[in-house]
C-alpha cells in the first residue's frame, strides 16, 4: 500500500472576474494567508520547492504528511477563516475580497510521482455541489470559507477526538456528487466557520431562505468562532511574499507533478 498523505485544496470564489491586473497580487497574498497559517497552525515541515509549482489557476493543492490531518481540520480551517476576516476588514479599496471553497482528505499516493485516486477525490470534492452549497450559506452571511471534509478525514481526526475545539456535531453530512462524474459519489461532512449547521442544512437541500428572514437564530454565529485571534490565544500575522502561481505545493518531503486535470466550470456567482 503506497504510504498515506492528507490534502488541502482550495479554490477562490470568483477569481475570473477579478480584473487581470489585480490576479497575480491576489494569488501571492493567498499564498502569503496560506503559509503563514500553516505554521501557526503546528504545520510546520512546510516546503515549496520551484520544480513543484504548477498553476491551477483560481486555487491550490497542498500535500502534507498524513499526521497532519486533523491539524488541517483544528485550528487551520478557523485559523483560515479569521484571516480571511482580517484581510476583509484592512484590504484596500481596490483589493479583492478573498473568499474560499476548502476540502481536506486523506489518502495514498504513489511514489515517486505521488499520483493517485486520493488528489483526485480531494479536488472533485472541492467541485461537488455540496461545497458550492456551503459557499452559498456563508457567502449569504458575510462569511469567507466554506469548507468539505472527506469521511475518511471526518473518522480519523473529528469523531476519533482529536480536534480539540470541534466536535462533529459542528459538521453536515452531505453527499458529494459532481456534475460530468457519475462515477463519484461519497459521503462528506459540510463546516462553515461561524455558522452552525441549523444554517447551512437549507442550503443543501435547496429551501435556503434570504438572510434576516425568518428567525433570527437562522444568523446565529457558532460561539466557537465568534471569539477574535486575541481571545483564543490565536494571532493572525500575515507575511508578506511574491508570488504570482496558484501551485501543487508539497508540504514535507513529497510532492504532486503532472498534467492539469479538466476542470468543469464554476457556477455562476
Amino acid at each position: 500500500m503506497p504510504p498515506e498523505h492528507a490534502l488541502l485544496v482550495i479554490d477562490m470564489k470568483g477569481y475570473s472576474q477579478i480584473p487581470e491586473m489585480h490576479m497575480a497580487p491576489t494569488r501571492a497574498r493567498l499564498d502569503d494567508i496560506v503559509s503563514t497559517l500553516f505554521t501557526q497552525s503546528g504545520i510546520s515541515d512546510v516546503s515549496t520547492p520551484e520544480d513543484a509549482v504548477k498553476d491551477r489557476g483560481d486555487g491550490a493543492i497542498y500535500v502534507l504528511h498524513a499526521r497532519h490531518t486533523a491539524r488541517l481540520v483544528d485550528p487551520f480551517l478557523a485559523n483560515l477563516s479569521r484571516a480571511l476576516e482580517q484581510h476583509a476588514r484592512t484590504r484596500l479599496a481596490d483589493e479583492p475580497k478573498l473568499m474560499l471553497r476548502a476540502s481536506v482528505h486523506v489518502g495514498p499516493l504513489e511514489p515517486p510521482a505521488h499520483r493517485g485516486d486520493a488528489v483526485n477525490d480531494a479536488c472533485r470534492l472541492i467541485d461537488s455541489e455540496p461545497a458550492y452549497q456551503a459557499m452559498a450559506a456563508a457567502a449569504d452571511h458575510g462569511l469567507p470559507l466554506a469548507a468539505v471534509v472527506s469521511d475518511p478525514v471526518f473518522r480519523r481526526a473529528v469523531r476519533a477526538g482529536r480536534t480539540p475545539t470541534l466536535q462533529p456535531h459542528h459538521f453536515l453530512p452531505a453527499t458529494a456528487r459532481v456534475n460530468g462524474k457519475p462515477e463519484f459519489e461519497e459521503t462528506c461532512w459540510v463546516f462553515v466557520p461561524g455558522l452552525v449547521t441549523a444554517v447551512i442544512k437549507p442550503y443543501l437541500s435547496g429551501k435556503a431562505v434570504e438572510p434576516g428572514q425568518g428567525d433570527r437564530t437562522a444568523r446565529q454565529r457558532d460561539a466557537n468562532f465568534d471569539a477574535g485571534p486575541a481571545e483564543r490565544g490565536t494571532s493572525v500575522r500575515l507575511r508578506g511574499r511574491a508570488s504570482g502561481n496558484a501551485r501543487l505545493i508539497q508540504v514535507g518531503r513529497d510532492y504532486i507533478v503532472g498534467s492539469d486535470r479538466t476542470r468543469p466550470q464554476e457556477p455562476s456567482e
